[in-house]
């Protein structure tokens, strides 16, 4: 018909305009400065399980590298606890990376939270501890047994982390500290166990001091 034009027209379903809307939405807030790692990976998350989106993908949504996406995603395996830490500043971003190293050995990975917390471990004494504990099962194999005994009975008596080291002659034994203070408790118990021995070889003590080996 003469005089009538002709323009492209796109016909959207009302349902999934809204889900252009809410995916639109998440991506805007991601942008905010004052979003934490937790809240970004359930965003992250929402994205994957929602639109059907890879970490390519979303990384592209975002104008991050897919590595970005894919590490801050691996934040939600850790336990509710150590994220509810993060969400509160109690733990840095940082602070994750160890803890994850740690993922497949819960009762490390609890022991090394702990101490994150108590102790107000940096970043990179985390990691330091956390690479140490994932090569354990290989020391196992070398350390003989009565080592390994020993070594746990250490680190229970002292309240930190001992580890001993194996040569072809002798070895060595590290302790961890990590503040003047820790020094400081570390020396008085090992004063205390060696004038608890002291006495006990002057035949001026009976009992072994419950204090020092619980």
């Amino acid at each position: 018909m003469a005089g009538v034009s002709q323009v492209p027209v796109v016909i959207r379903r009302a349902d999934e305009s809204d889900k252009m809307k809410l995916e639109l939405a998440i991506i805007e807030n991601l942008q905010r400065e004052d979003l934490n790692a937790v809240d970004r990976a359930k965003a992250f998350k929402h994205l994957v399980d929602a639109f059907h989106m890879t970490h390519v993908q979303v990384a592209e949504k975002v104008g991050k590298s897919r590595e970005y996406v894919s590490n801050t995603l691996r934040i939600l395996m850790l336990p509710e606890e150590m994220l509810q830490a993060l969400v509160e500043g109690k733990i840095s971003d940082g602070h994750t990376r160890p803890l994850l190293m740690l993922i497949d050995r819960k009762e490390e990975q609890r022991t090394l939270f702990k101490e994150i917390m108590d102790r107000k471990m940096t970043v990179r004494e985390s990691e330091r501890i956390a690479r140490r504990i994932a090569v354990e099962r290989n020391r196992k194999e070398i350390l003989p047994p009565e080592m390994m005994a020993f070594e746990k009975e250490l680190t229970e008596s002292l309240g930190t982390r001992v580890r001993i080291e194996k040569k072809d002659k002798g070895g060595k034994v590290l302790i961890d500290f990590f503040s003047p203070e820790d020094l400081e408790h570390l020396r008085e118990r090992l004063a205390a166990f060696q004038a608890q021995r002291e006495a006990i070889q002057n035949g001026g003590a009976t009992e072994v001091d419950q204090s020092f080996t619980t």
